[in-house]
């Protein structure tokens, strides 16, 4: 008879399913989908259940043991050797690089190929006494909106709990695409409620589609938008005054940037016809409503502005700290009282750690004084990194010693000196918390790791100890830090009783964030216009702006997450690849038309740094001037050996050092 053993999803989703893994006579047979999870419901996504029962169970596509380059970086050569003689090279490397140009002139690039606790904030402790320089995770993704929302909210992790959704008319998702990146979310939260659904999005994707209102700006036009959407409110008298006088700072000095925001201006901006923006403006304001603040929305030249401006509209329209109400960018630690500094040790720092941007990353490493070694773990740079034929040249330098620690030969273990083998959420406990729902799961051990891949905190012990450093901190045990860190939550129970009961929502009623009106800023209030924002060099208060249109024959790229693909995390899984098909670029049918490009025709799409040859798609999904093709590909498994970024030029955005790739600009020609 089959066993069945609970645990969880670490994926990089907002969703956090439930996973209940099968196995008979001591060897898993299916991974599905947890019947009793508030969020799975007994069902996998369709990119999850593919690859949690395919290559991320197969030996053969898996690491199993270290291994070391046989010759020069051109030459692609691994052999295999032991743990010690791998660690002791290793530290040895890292000595030489410390003695000549200092711990900082080791790197290390790492996020979320895993999002459990463990796996992603165990190894720090080692960087943060190695003193290394890291590269700061989310440049590749939403920092430019963290430090918007800071300014205006002073937080960006204190989202809207989704169980308050019971109490919503109404709910704005601006520049996410759940289908593709929450699917639970698209299939279930959204659908199942009575709210009306406003989607804002440039893509026409299948979330959009099935929306009560699609509102499709123009890329980067959103602010505009925004400002169009408050200049509405304003005149049909939707503003909360109350809530305006007792909890914001700086309505007076946007008020005649909105007066000039008029509909007909917005439509001319952004694309978005009077009466669909004036209807969603309406509803919203209405309210009580929701807003979904998308990651992939402030990935633009000036997306720190973009999320400042649409973070104006609940303060105005009083839709915060009411059931209901709320805004989410991200859901982080802070109400389930998960102590991450504990995991990470930061008291390990022996002085303030060095980082720079990814946008910076291929000039660092190609620098032989500034990048002695490089680190990349939970991430693929080869392939998620901009400028990604600079940054493959920097990789291949022989002076560079690069360590990569991952599950599979990866692109970017391609180019490694050591290859040190991991193993999967599948292989040893931890514990998970989504950033949507407010839940806490266990991330349960149900098989044990192929050959010698070891889970990431005992790599990092063993390195640790190779390096000879004595500080305990280094060495401690998983199940200890685990129950210290569940005794912290106060939830009463230590790990085996959290793997038990799979997952627990720790707030049987809807957590309403700001109920108190107090919010974590200088002022106490949201600040609609911020001192700080002004002393970092920004405006005092967001503006109504929208980039230039693409001239001169060029398009604006949009790569998004892909509906088969977990960012770069599955695109080496077989059946996954069979279900993605041929690279494509998405075009306009009348942009096709006036290019002579016929739907399903080789282009060449090129950009400033680098060109790719795509399949061309006819489809109204964009707007006339936009192109999407999706990220996630494994360059070394397409043709050319690249994806979609090695279009990215990696110009950032205007906060947070951060990303604007869907701000690139390219040419399109048959190939």
């Amino acid at each position: 008879m089959a066993e069945q053993i609970r645990t969880s999803c670490p994926r990089d989703c907002y969703d956090g399913c439930g996973i209940l893994v099968e196995r008979a006579a001591g060897r898993i047979t299916r991974v599905l989908g947890d019947p009793d999870h508030p969020v799975s419901r007994g069902k996998l996504c369709q990119k999850c259940a593919l690859a949690y029962n395919g290559v991320w169970r197969d030996p053969e596509a898996r690491l199993q043991r270290p291994l070391r380059r046989r010759d020069s970086k051109a030459s692609n050569g691994f052999e295999p050797i032991s743990w010690d003689d791998a660690l002791a090279e290793i530290a040895a490397q890292l000595g030489r690089a410390i003695e000549s140009h200092g711990p900082e002139s080791i790197f290390h690039a790492h996020y979320t190929g895993t999002c459990s606790l463990l796996a992603s904030e165990f190894p720090l402790r080692f960087f943060h006494r190695l003193g290394a320089t890291d590269v700061e995770p989310d440049t590749i993704c939403n920092n430019a909106g963290h430090e918007a929302l800071g300014y205006v909210l002073g937080t960006s992790v204190d989202g809207f709990d989704p169980k308050t959704i019971a109490d919503s008319r109404c709910v704005m998702v601006w520049g996410a695409n759940p289908s593709a990146s929450a699917p639970h979310a698209h299939s279930q939260w959204l659908r199942e409620t009575s709210a009306l659904v406003i989607v804002v999005d440039p893509v026409r994707h299948a979330t959009a589609e099935w929306a009560d209102i699609h509102l499709q700006p123009f890329p980067g036009t959103d602010a505009a938008l925004a400002f169009g959407m408050m200049h509405v409110i304003r005149r049909e008298g939707l503003i909360d005054e109350g809530f305006v006088s007792a909890h914001t700072v700086g309505w007076e000095e946007i008020e005649p940037l909105i007066e000039a925001s008029t509909p007909h201006r917005t439509q001319e901006l952004t694309g978005v016809p009077v009466a669909a923006m004036e209807k969603a403006a309406r509803h919203y304001a209405t309210g009580p409503s929701l807003l979904w603040l998308g990651q992939g929305l402030q990935r633009q030249p000036r997306g720190g502005n973009v999320m400042r401006a649409c973070a104006v509209l609940p303060a105005i329209t009083g839709n915060l700290g009411k059931p209901g109400t709320g805004v989410c960018y991200l859901n982080g630690d802070g109400p389930r009282q998960i102590d991450s500094d504990y995991v990470s040790a930061v008291h390990l720092k022996r002085a303030p750690t060095p980082t720079i941007s990814h946008m910076d990353l291929a000039d660092a490493l190609a620098d032989p004084e500034r990048a002695r070694a490089f680190f990349c773990w939970n991430m693929n740079v080869a392939a998620s990194a901009p400028r990604q034929r600079e940054l493959r040249s920097a990789l291949s330098r022989e002076d560079l010693f690069t360590v990569v620690v991952d599950l599979f030969q990866t692109d970017t273990a391609d180019f490694a000196n050591i290859v040190l083998p991991a193993a999967s959420f599948l292989e040893f406990d931890d514990i998970m918390t989504p950033y949507f729902y407010l839940y806490v799961s266990a991330q349960v051990k149900v098989d044990e790791p192929p050959g010698e891949a070891l889970p990431n905190p005992e790599i990092f012990r063993r390195l640790s100890r190779a390096m000879g450093y004595p500080e305990p901190e280094l060495y401690e045990d998983d199940r200890a830090i685990l129950d210290v860190v569940l005794d912290r939550t106060g939830l009463g129970f230590g790990f085996d009783e959290l793997a038990e009961r799979g997952t627990i929502d720790p707030f049987p009623d809807p957590v309403i964030r700001f109920a108190d009106g107090q919010f974590p800023t200088p002022s106490g209030r949201i600040e609609i216009a911020s001192a700080r924002a002004e002393a970092d060099g920004h405006p005092r208060v967001p503006q109504p702006d929208a980039d230039a249109r693409p001239g001169d024959g060029q398009f604006r790229l949009l790569s998004p997450a892909s509906e088969w693909l977990m960012n770069d995390s599955y695109g080496n899984d077989a059946n996954v690849r069979s279900k993605l098909g041929p690279a494509c670029i998405y075009l306009n049918p009348e942009d096709a038309k006036a290019l002579a490009l016929e739907d399903g025709e080789a282009a060449v799409v090129s950009s400033q740094t680098g060109e790719i040859e795509l399949r061309v798609r006819c489809s109204d999904i964009v707007a006339r001037g936009v192109a999407l093709a999706h990220k996630g590909r494994w360059p070394k498994g397409e043709p050319g050996a690249s994806n979609v970024n090695v279009l990215n030029p990696g110009e950032r955005s205007d906060m947070g050092e951060s990303s604007s790739v869907h701000g690139t600009l390219v040419r399109i020609a048959a190939a």
